[in-house]
């Protein structure tokens, strides 16, 4: 395209990080601008605090990461990220909600529970916004970073309580993962899927941090290199079948069914209630937090997907036994 796209988001923003994976993937042009070197032109065009934001070379904008690869991909529409079977497409969209959600729940967790983590995060992020700030400078920021951050634990289920429980679904979630990626380059196949953009960039935030790259890089090395080969993902060959897939892929459909959806559906149930907190059973065990109005609207979005599918009978089997099927119908 002849007149470039801009995106303005940070380098510590996973949904920044996808929108440009996938632009530099379709090889759109566009230009990638730090949010708080670039205010004025965030405030400008920002309808909602959020990043990232794309500014079309009609100087339209564009935020929410799954939105604008949905209004982005018909425009260009190869190398597609969508499998052209029915049913593999909408596992991979289930994947790459359960990417945005789910696996954010635990990026959010690792970033901002344990001091070192506090420390380092928020410290990156203050010198993101003062490059060149004196050291005092940052520290301060650092320390407004970190109060801010820390205290809105609440708001993704970051708790005293809840923080075994992540523990434990970062650690699946790696071993599935790295299982999968052992023989593969990426989720659905040897060229990225909807879903690989939805998880890696999860991933990738938390490979970076202390804590949870110390996991990872010590335990998933395919997962890492999995995680830095989405920062610009190329077209390596055909996605795979479901029969090539289902061994491995499997069991992280089925982590969806076990914990991603029932979370999801609780939480939508308690928005609907007026509840101030909701208490879910995963795989279990017990998990509480407050309400999140977004994901409410996620999971409508992806109900919606599957009712659009004609015929489900190829799919309905695999979502029936992954437990997902009771929670899109």
């Amino acid at each position: 395209m002849s007149h470039p796209y801009t995106l303005i988001g940070a380098e510590m923003s996973p949904y920044s990080v996808k929108v440009r994976a996938y632009l530099r993937y379709k090889k759109i042009a566009h230009s990638w601008l730090p949010r708080f070197q670039n205010m004025e032109l965030y405030q400008k065009h920002a309808r909602i605090p959020i990043i990232p934001l794309v500014i079309t070379p009609a100087d339209e904008a564009m935020q929410d990461s799954t939105p604008i690869i949905d209004a982005l991909d018909p425009l260009v529409p190869e190398p597609s990220i969508h499998p052209d079977n029915p049913a593999l497409a909408f596992l991979s969209a289930l994947l790459e909600e359960y990417g945005d959600e789910w696996g954010n729940k635990i990026m959010f967790h690792f970033r901002w529970w344990d001091e070192v983590d506090q420390a380092a995060c928020s410290l990156g992020l203050a010198r993101s916004m003062a490059p060149n700030g004196e050291p005092s400078d940052v520290n301060a920021i650092a320390e407004k970073v970190r109060e801010r951050m820390t205290g809105r634990g609440n708001f993704v289920g970051s708790s005293a309580e809840t923080a075994p429980l992540i523990s434990k679904y970062f650690d699946r979630l790696l071993e599935i993962l790295e299982a999968h990626l052992t023989n593969r380059k990426y989720l659905f196949g040897n060229r990225p899927a909807f879903a690989d953009f939805g998880l890696a960039p999860q991933i990738y935030e938390l490979a970076r941090d202390p804590s949870a790259g110390a996991i990872i890089q010590s335990r998933t090395p395919h997962v890492l290199a999995w995680a830095y080969r989405m920062l610009e993902p190329h077209n390596e060959g055909d996605f795979e079948t479901w029969e090539d897939l289902k061994p491995t892929l499997q069991p992280l459909l089925a982590d969806a069914g076990s914990h991603f959806l029932p979370w999801s559906t609780a939480n939508a149930k308690a928005l609907i209630a007026g509840d101030e907190s909701f208490s879910v059973d995963l795989a279990g065990e017990t998990y509480t937090q407050q309400p999140q109005k977004y994901h409410a609207r996620s999971l409508k979005v992806l109900r919606d997907r599957y009712a659009a599918i004609s015929d489900t009978a190829e799919l309905d089997p695999i979502l029936r036994e992954t437990g997902c099927l009771e929670y899109l119908t």
